[in-house]
């Protein structure tokens, strides 16, 4: 089953690319070598640090600018030596990115294109200059519409604007989708059920919500009962996680739950796996 958070080949690729780097160092000149060792450091850290955390949601500005900048100082550090990397926006670009974001991205391709047109003459520079505009066009045309489609998709299954609050249908996908990966990636995940009463479903939601990592969701299984997927990184802390979310609810809930290796996945039949857990009172959920 495909799944979009392929972390092993994404961690080859990274460790691939800074060996490369790494061979490219002996010769090089020790401005160049400088910053060829940070792009390095940086590719071997985000390679190791793509684990279970990879998904967590982390402030500050995005991460786009880093690789952006570094490819400037590469090219900057030497410009004759390092020309080829100019193509390496085109991937860049590929990617989602804030408006800004692009913008910055943009402004370091032509600095990067006005340091090296020099050294390859008007009609080479005149024409490699128009291909790199017309390839990052591209990459950023598509890279639009991905996002557009995404968006329109997510926007109809998302229930509450700026919340991850989602229907039943996006709740199907993701539950296939993360017992496959807690399988490949020895993590324990959990599906939670709380069933409640009609009017509390949607106040009750938005406080689970707030519960919950950024980059868990909560769903509406139907008119009266609201679901989670806990993501932990053992079952001890898993039914820590649960315990919490259970003692946020009102004793008039009722709570089920079944480790996502529990779950059969072809053929799923959400209705039938709900109707196969034990529903536990109030904080019986607390014992694992």
């Amino acid at each position: 089953m495909q799944n979009k958070y392929k972390v092993h080949p994404l961690r080859a690729n990274l460790l691939a690319v800074a060996v490369a780097l790494v061979l490219w160092t002996p010769a090089a000149p020790p401005a160049a070598a400088l910053m060829l060792w940070v792009s390095v450091g940086w590719l071997f850290i985000t390679a190791l640090l793509l684990d279970f955390s990879h998904r967590h949601s982390r402030g500050g500005l995005p991460w786009q600018l880093l690789p952006g900048a570094l490819l400037v100082g590469l090219v900057a550090a030497a410009p004759q030596r390092h020309m080829l990397l100019v193509w390496a926006w085109v991937a860049l670009f590929m990617l989602p990115q804030p408006h800004w974001v692009a913008a910055f991205n943009l402004s370091g391709m032509l600095l990067s294109m006005a340091m090296i047109l020099p050294r390859l003459g008007l009609p080479t520079g005149t024409l490699m200059l128009c291909t790199l505009i017309i390839l990052c066009l591209v990459a950023m045309s598509r890279a639009r519409q991905l996002t557009l489609i995404n968006g329109d998709i997510l926007k109809r299954l998302r229930l509450m604007p700026g919340i991850n609050f989602w229907a039943r249908e996006q709740l199907l996908r993701d539950l296939q989708r993360e017992a496959v990966r807690c399988e490949r990636e020895s993590i324990h995940g959990e599906l939670i059920l709380f069933h409640v009463r009609r009017r509390q479903l949607w106040p009750l939601a938005q406080r689970l919500c707030h519960l919950l990592y950024d980059f868990e969701n909560a769903y509406r299984f139907d008119t009266r009962t609201l679901a989670v997927i806990l993501l932990s990184r053992s079952p001890h802390e898993g039914a820590q996680r649960r315990r919490r979310l259970t003692q946020a609810f009102p004793d008039n809930a009722v709570s089920q739950y079944v480790t996502l290796a529990d779950v059969r996945l072809e053929p799923l039949d959400l209705q039938a796996l709900s109707d196969s857990i034990p529903c536990r009172s109030g904080n019986a959920a607390e014992t694992p």
